[in-house]
């Protein structure tokens, strides 16, 4: 079998991996970088043409954040006989998602925010979505290539991570023994507030693609979510007392929703006073109507709640009407949860972050260097140390609150540690994570594992797994 990575390999961004088995081309995750434009933002598709005996006959996507959904209309173009494999929440997702991409590339163009042509269209992306294929946790389905001479098939495990997040384990025949290759996605393996922690396989593997998103953070193994989730109820408690705005940077799939469960933990409790507004927008109201909708379809800690039956109010819309929200106790749920320029949490914080009385909290992953991370830093060296929210209105001086509450939905390094030497692969290749996050990862495993190999791949390195 031979693997290679599509996408980038030094830092979190486009998530794509193809593997060449038995004459089968799988497509593993077809992410766009965020942070980037145009093509410069896709994963590298030219690295299959280069290799002519390269076929794609499937595509499998782990899940519909942006860095591993993104690109699908470009692969559903280039590769237009390929089968689409995905679960049902993450193709009912995806009808939300990727339209939206479309138009936001065309607005972006037009307002002249930048001069990079839209990669794809709603058109393109409505037409490609009817060969989308869902299968159902835990049901194998086929993963033959149409020159292959053995059967390859597929299984989907709950991968703990947002709605409709799986981990896949794929099965082929190799020189007349069976072979197994478990990809893990994104992976979280504790319970949320609404999605329960991951599930997966009881059977030893072969390979193992592995997710090292928090391999660098010596700190979040140091944490419990009951822990951070009575932290942040508190500081929440004092912003809001002494009239301040809490401002929570979120992933609007996922993060957002998480977050609007535990405010209404806080409220039932007694933590925050249930009059308390809180306010959300955009793309991440869409999303919570699909958690509603699912709820008793896909992995729940409890079938009984609803997103929407928590009070919220739609984010104002106009600068004055949230001028006005700002000057009373109230709390901003809105996306990006790196807050990059020109999101909705960017521009809000730009608002907020000089008048001490305010705070944003982060609850998410924040990649090195992306407005999070700087107002984090800032924050960190003294009140009033400047950073850069915005490039166009320059350095501001952080003056309100600043802090990280750790509720991830990736696992941790020393639960990945776990599940390593629960599957008990032979081979290791670690994917999506920041350098320095797969070099402890790999020192780890060599040192506890000494008879696994452990692969940190380039991007466009061809490994004979």
């Amino acid at each position: 079998m031979q693997f290679t990575t599509l996408g980038e390999t030094e830092e979190i961004g486009a998530s794509c991996h193809y593997l060449h088995l038995d004459n089968a081309g799988i497509i593993l995750d077809a992410g766009a970088d965020p942070e980037k434009e145009g093509m410069d933002s896709m994963p590298d598709l030219e690295l299959i043409a280069d290799h002519p005996d390269w076929p794609v006959d499937h595509v499998i996507i782990s899940h519909a954040h942006h860095d591993h959904l993104g690109a699908l209309p470009l692969v559903t173009r280039t590769f237009p006989h390929a089968h689409i494999h995905m679960s049902s929440a993450t193709r009912q997702l995806a009808d939300i998602l990727l339209p939206a991409s479309a138009r936001l590339q065309r607005r972006k163009l037009r307002e002249g925010s930048t001069t990079v042509e839209p990669i794809f269209d709603e058109d393109e992306v409505e037409a490609s979505s009817y060969v989308y294929q869902a299968h159902p946790l835990e049901d194998e389905f086929d993963l033959t290539g149409f020159k292959s001479d053995f059967d390859v098939s597929g299984e989907f495990f709950d991968a703990g991570h947002v709605l409709g997040s799986l981990g896949v384990m794929i099965r082929w025949e190799e020189e007349g023994r069976l072979r197994k290759l478990f990809y893990t996605g994104d992976t979280g393996l504790n319970n949320q507030t609404i999605i329960p922690g991951a599930e997966y396989p009881d059977e030893k593997v072969d390979i193992l693609l592995l997710e090292s998103t928090l391999g660098a953070d010596p700190t979040a193994e140091t944490f419990t979510r009951r822990s951070e989730e009575k932290r942040l109820g508190e500081e929440m408690a004092k912003v809001l007392k002494r009239g301040g705005t809490v401002l929570m940077p979120v992933f609007a799939l996922g993060r957002g929703q998480e977050m609007i469960a535990l405010i209404d933990r806080y409220k039932r409790r007694g933590i925050i006073h249930e009059d308390i507004p809180v306010y959300t927008a955009g793309m991440m109201r869409a999303i919570a109507d699909l958690y509603d909708k699912t709820r008793h379809s896909t992995p729940r800690l409890n079938e009984d709640f609803q997103v929407y039956g928590v009070p919220q109010s739609r984010l104002p819309r106009s600068r004055q009407a949230l001028m006005e929200a700002l000057k009373k106790p109230g709390i901003m749920a809105v996306g990006s949860g790196m807050m990059f320029e020109r999101t909705i949490s960017n521009k809000i914080a730009q608002q907020l972050v000089e008048n001490p009385k305010n705070a944003v909290f982060l609850v998410g992953f924040a990649r090195e260097d992306s407005p999070g991370d700087r107002i984090l830093k800032a924050r960190a060296e003294g009140r009033g140390t400047e950073a850069v929210l915005s490039s166009a209105r320059g350095a501001q001086p952080i003056r309100c609150d600043v802090d990280r509450f750790r509720f991830s939905g990736h696992s941790h390094r020393r639960d990945l540690l776990k599940l390593v030497e629960r599957l008990d692969p032979e081979k290791i290749v670690l994917v999506h994570g920041e350098a320095k996050a797969k070099a402890w990862m790999a020192d780890n495993i060599r040192f506890f594992h000494p008879d696994i190999e452990v692969i940190v791949p380039t991007e466009g390195q061809v490994l004979d797994l």
